[in-house]
């Protein structure tokens, strides 16, 4: 299995902040959130705030849980864990990055649009991942993509991030 490993990633994160930076300073003045979906998107889009900040850029960050968003629950035969929504800004009128870890079919990006717009409305909202393996089900494209992987739809991509298991690789 081809594996990525955590050198490439802090390379990809750091041309991904660049990326962002530079989209910010074409909008003047746009106030910028960053929204990881919970729980490894939540991991990266804190890493790319912190980039940002030390490159003078101030952005919001926020955090979203789309469980009870979800259009597969029925299908799961278990009980959902919930985790916590963070988001303590209103989106209104707000330039939205929202960050994921894989991108797939399309349907975890569907249910965090659904969730952001409980937040308020807001002026743009962006699709960013760090690995797209294709398999779209949804008219859903990124708009930036660190990965970009050919998978078939019965492989499997894990990212693991040192915050949350212990190890830093993705394995395709």
């Amino acid at each position: 299995m081809p594996t990525i490993n955590k050198a490439d990633i802090e390379r990809a994160l750091d041309a991904w902040a660049d990326h962002l930076l530079q989209g910010w300073a074409a909008r003047g003045s746009a106030q910028l959130g960053i929204v990881g979906i919970v729980s490894h998107g939540d991991i990266l889009a804190q890493r790319l705030v912190k980039k940002l900040e030390t490159a003078g850029c101030q952005a919001e960050y926020g955090a979203i849980d789309i469980t009870l968003y979800r259009d597969d629950l029925d299908l799961r035969g278990k009980r959902p864990a919930l985790r916590s929504s963070h988001l303590p800004f209103s989106t209104d009128d707000m330039h939205l990055v929202l960050v994921d870890d894989v991108l797939s079919t399309g349907r975890t990006a569907r249910a965090a649009l659904e969730v952001l717009w409980e937040y308020g409305r807001p002026a743009r909202v962006e699709m960013h991942c760090l690995t797209d393996r294709g398999g779209r089900q949804l008219p859903i494209q990124p708009d930036y993509v660190a990965f970009d992987l050919t998978t078939a739809s019965t492989d499997t991509v894990k990212v693991s991030l040192q915050e949350l298991d212990g190890k830093e690789e993705i394995i395709y």
